[in-house]
């Protein structure tokens, strides 16, 4: 990816992915049932030469539950390897966090956060999240990809 679209100008961009905080950390974490399925999505995406894109409020995720939790190499392994798996991360911009508040407004149950990773989505043209979080699901304006089913 190279440039965000112009004000008003659509964008596709069908065979990109946004990537979750979710699968990374389900994926570098300890024993969980999501661990493999999110490991084994991540080596299909390499392996099949996927277009994976996340934005800077991932990384800030990493960050902060890592430190949160005294893991600082955690943060360091997991934030290395969002960024090296990744084609493009995303600015968050002040027209991004202005369509997630229409976004949280209209989805009420949806996190701040979610919102803010949909409208960096939209305004990258991407449509599909590679996420464990179903709360996606209820979102029209993107298609959630469970680890389970990517490339499968």
């Amino acid at each position: 990816m190279s440039s965000r679209p112009r004000t008003g100008e659509k964008r596709r961009n069908d065979g990109q992915y946004f990537l979750d905080a979710n699968v990374l950390m389900y994926a570098a974490g300890a024993g969980h049932p999501l661990r493999e399925p999110c490991r084994d999505a991540l080596q299909r995406a390499v392996d099949q030469k996927k277009t994976l894109v996340t934005d800077s409020e991932v990384l800030q995720e990493i960050l902060y539950r890592y430190f949160a939790i005294r893991r600082p190499e955690a943060a360091q392994s997991v934030y290395r390897s969002a960024t090296a798996l990744c084609d493009a991360v995303l600015p968050v911009t002040e027209q991004d966090t202005a369509r997630a508040l229409g976004l949280l407004l209209k989805y009420r149950n949806l996190p701040a956060r979610d919102a803010i990773h949909i409208a960096t989505m939209e305004a990258a043209g991407l449509r599909q999240i590679l996420s464990t979080d179903t709360h996606f699901d209820t979102v029209t304006e993107i298609d959630r990809i469970d680890p389970e089913r990517f490339c499968s």
